[in-house]
C-alpha cells in the first residue's frame, strides 16, 4: 500500500492512530504485522535518539519506508523529537511525511523563529509539523506545573 500521511491516517480512523517508535528494522516489521492483523493504520516514528544509535538516518529510514510501502494497511513515517534542522531536511528528502521539531533547549524566541522556518520547510514537502515550545512533563525529570508549554504562548505562535 502507498504510504499515507499521519494526517490522512488519523482522519480515516475517526481522529486517532497509534504512533510507535522504530529503533530496529525488526520493530518496523513487527509493528507492520500488528497493524495488518488489527487492520488499522499506524504512524512509525524514528527519533533523533534512534539516528544517534545507528549513526545515520538513511539506513533505518530506507528500511522502514520499504516495510511501510509493502504493508497492506496505511502507514506513515514520522521523525520524532528532532533538534537539528539538517536532520529534518534529510528526513523530508527521504520521504518522511511528518516531523516533530524539538527546540525546547533554545531560548523561547529562537525556538519560535526556528520552528517557523522548519514549518515552512515542511510545507514545501507537504509534510505536517509538530513543535515543542516548552517541555514535556516527565522528560528530564520535569514535573513542576510551570515547566510545561504555556498555552498562551502556543496560541501566539499558531
Amino acid at each position: 500500500m502507498t504510504q499515507l500521511s499521519s494526517k490522512e491516517i488519523i482522519k480515516s480512523q475517526s481522529g486517532a492512530a497509534g504512533a510507535f517508535n522504530v529503533i530496529l528494522i525488526e520493530h518496523a516489521e513487527a509493528l507492520a504485522e500488528a497493524a495488518e492483523i488489527a487492520n488499522l493504520g499506524a504512524i512509525f516514528q524514528i527519533s533523533e535518539n534512534c539516528v544517534t544509535y545507528h549513526g545515520a538516518l538513511k539506513p533505518i529510514a530506507v528500511a522502514t519506508k520499504a516495510i511501510i510501502e509493502s504493508s497492506n494497511v496505511p502507514l506513515s513515517l514520522h521523525l520524532d523529537h528532532a533538534e537539528g534542522v539538517e536532520l529534518i531536511h534529510e528526513a523530508l528528502d527521504l520521504g518522511f511525511d511528518s516531523v516533530m521539531y524539538d527546540g525546547s533547549k533554545l531560548p523561547y524566541r529562537e525556538n519560535v523563529e526556528t520552528s517557523k522556518k522548519v514549518a515552512e520547510l515542511c510545507r514545501k514537502y507537504g509534510a505536517t509539523i509538530e513543535v515543542e515550545l516548552g517541555e514535556v512533563g516527565g522528560k528530564d525529570g520535569v514535573h513542576a506545573p510551570g515547566a510545561r508549554t504555556n498555552p498562551d504562548e502556543a496560541k501566539k505562535v499558531c
